[in-house]
């Protein structure tokens, strides 16, 4: 897929090139690294992000000392404390994924505040990008951070409602 993508790209530059269109691009890493709006982001979510640890590294280490407390006595624990004393070592296994997953899993905290502090500056950074390439006509403009995409482009090269009509 990825070389496909490659080769389409490839295709598109050389076509644009022919055209005498106007390429740049940004680096999205070196601009949030500069914006000091982003480094208060951080900063916050950096200061989230040790909080949570801090539980989490608290609430394991009770389940680590718990578990070795048990290993220690679970020779002469009758069987309903030995069954009892297991029951809440798993129940505090689960809190702890739990909260791993409350915090840091896909939907969690982690991703939403990520998203609520940064998703405003990168607003702003597109809106400049998109200033900045109409002001200065450029057909293309693409982020060269982590990998090709395309940041703004002018309508006149959109394609898809051609490619559209002819799939109909």
């Amino acid at each position: 897929m990825k070389s496909y993508f490659l080769i389409f790209f490839l295709s598109v530059l050389s076509v644009v090139s022919y055209a005498q269109s106007k390429i740049g691009y940004v680096d999205s890493d070196a601009i949030m690294d500069e914006l000091s709006d982003a480094q208060d982001a951080r900063r916050q979510l950096d200061g989230f992000i040790q909080e949570w640890q801090a539980e989490l590294s608290k609430l394991e280490k009770e389940w680590k000392d718990k578990y070795n407390d048990y290993e220690k006595r679970k020779l002469i624990m009758s069987d309903p404390v030995r069954a009892e004393v297991e029951g809440e070592l798993v129940k505090m296994e689960q809190k702890i994924a739990e909260y791993r997953e409350k915090k840091f899993g896909t939907n969690g905290e982690l991703f939403l505040k990520q998203d609520e502090l940064m998703k405003p500056i990168q607003n702003k950074i597109f809106t400049v990008i998109k200033q900045v390439a109409e002001q200065e006509d450029y057909d293309f403009v693409f982020d060269r951070s982590g990998g090709i995409l395309m940041l703004y482009a002018k309508e006149k090269h959109d394609l898809t409602a051609t490619v559209l009509a002819k799939l109909k």
